[in-house]
């Protein structure tokens, strides 16, 4: 490898599944150079997040990152690890830091056919990784009164408009957006799109939102509309609707579609699809920079559950497929990046050992449900990346 790639470690399970991966499949097969960043949330408070800055600029600078799961502390997280304060999502500082647009794609195994009949293809969500109420403001009333909205420009002309006027308390929730992130996310899709020959649709609600919402339907329309010779020849379609039709849309279409989405219709519509497609252990997702940089992980959270069993020395069947995903995804463009072909192929390799263990019956419990292989008894977090290796070293040996 010509440049280091960059590693974020994470909390609780997916932090015990990070290490196995690691030194069960990558690290015996491959020279690699790990630039390492532990982002576990302990790491965090002792560096008042600092460290989570630091794997951003990192990553911008290397231009590949892999990231463990990481725990987004809420007050009782506060209360467990004794911490200063609730720090923020480590997801939305490195998104906020690396802009670009969160690629989130079904992993497909054979074995498991798809809980939506019509799906035949991936459907694959396109995120937008600023702002909303990722970035919010709110203030909880403790009484009746008026809430404003105000924009004091830097012309010194002001703007203000009435919330509400409430006879008691009430909570109030500000959000915004740049049209500069808008912009790079709707030029993000529309690469991604015509690298991948897939159909762009997006949605929105601007007969609702009618500043809001409509913003993003009108930058959307701009940068695919100067693009219109260019999506022509590549097949391309660009097309636009309500976010409710859009979502009923989506359940009966085959899919081999990129589905745009703003900032928390993605977070949400992301997890309907990895369950609708089998699991949100078989999904993988990507952070794209407009600089050209890549942050890879899984898109399911830590596995507290699971982690709180494993502490306890009780034996947990947890799925790593997501978390192999993020390695190999991050290795693949690291090669691909570096001109280094064995990388990728390697990447490639561990992919397809992982899904063919799936496919003859080893699997963790969480996908014995949906699959149509016979399964004698689910496999153990370890015993899973176990038979992953197994499967790799016959692979390699083969060729």
């Amino acid at each position: 490898m010509k440049e280091p790639l960059v590693e974020l470690d994470g909390d609780e399970m997916t932090r015990v599944i990070w290490s196995l991966i690691k030194e069960k499949l990558v690290l015996p097969h491959l020279d690699v150079r790990l630039e390492y960043f532990d982002l576990g949330l302990k790491h965090r408070d002792e560096t008042d997040d600092a460290v989570t800055t630091e794997a951003a600029n990192a990553i911008a600078a290397r231009g590949v990152g892999v990231k463990c799961a990481t725990i987004t502390p809420n007050a009782d997280r506060v209360k467990e690890y004794s911490l200063k304060k609730e720090w923020p999502s480590p997801n939305a500082t490195l998104r906020g830091i690396l802009d670009g647009t969160v690629f989130r794609k079904p992993i497909l195994v054979d074995s498991i056919p798809p809980m939506v009949r019509a799906w035949k293809k991936p459907i694959v969500i396109a995120r937008h990784a600023y702002g909303d109420i990722y970035k919010n403001v709110e203030i909880a009333s403790w009484g009746a009164g008026e809430a404003e909205l105000v924009f004091k420009g830097a012309n010194g002309l002001e703007e203000r408009k009435t919330i509400a006027k409430l006879k008691g308390p009430g909570v109030f929730q500000a959000i915004h957006n740049t049209e500069a992130s808008i912009r790079s996310f709707a030029r993000s899709c529309a690469a991604y799109a015509l690298s991948e020959r897939m159909n762009v649709w997006f949605g929105a609600k601007d007969t609702i939102s009618k500043t809001y919402h409509a913003k993003f339907r009108a930058i959307f329309a701009e940068e695919f509309g100067s693009r219109t010779e260019e999506l022509k020849a590549a097949g391309v379609e660009y097309s636009y609707g309500l976010i409710d039709d859009v979502v009923a849309r989506i359940m009966r279409h085959e899919g081999g579609v990129l589905w745009a989405c703003m900032n928390y219709d993605g977070d949400v519509m992301s997890d309907m699809l990895a369950s609708g497609f089998g699991s949100l252990g078989l999904m993988t997702s990507v952070l794209v920079s407009p600089s050209g940089a890549f942050e890879y992980e899984a898109a399911h959270g830590t596995v507290q559950r699971h982690y709180y069993k494993h502490l306890k020395g009780e034996p947990t069947s947890t799925n790593s497929v997501a978390s192999i995903f993020a390695w190999t995804g991050a290795l693949a463009k690291r090669g691909e990046l570096d001109g280094t072909p064995d990388v990728t192929a390697f990447a490639k390799a561990l992919e397809a050992a992982a899904l063919a263990c799936i496919d003859r019956g080893v699997m963790t419990k969480d996908l014995v449900p949906l699959t149509t292989t016979d399964v004698k008894e689910p496999a153990t977090t370890e015993g899973f990346i176990e038979a992953v290796a197994a499967e790799l070293e016959k692979a390699l040996a083969a060729k």
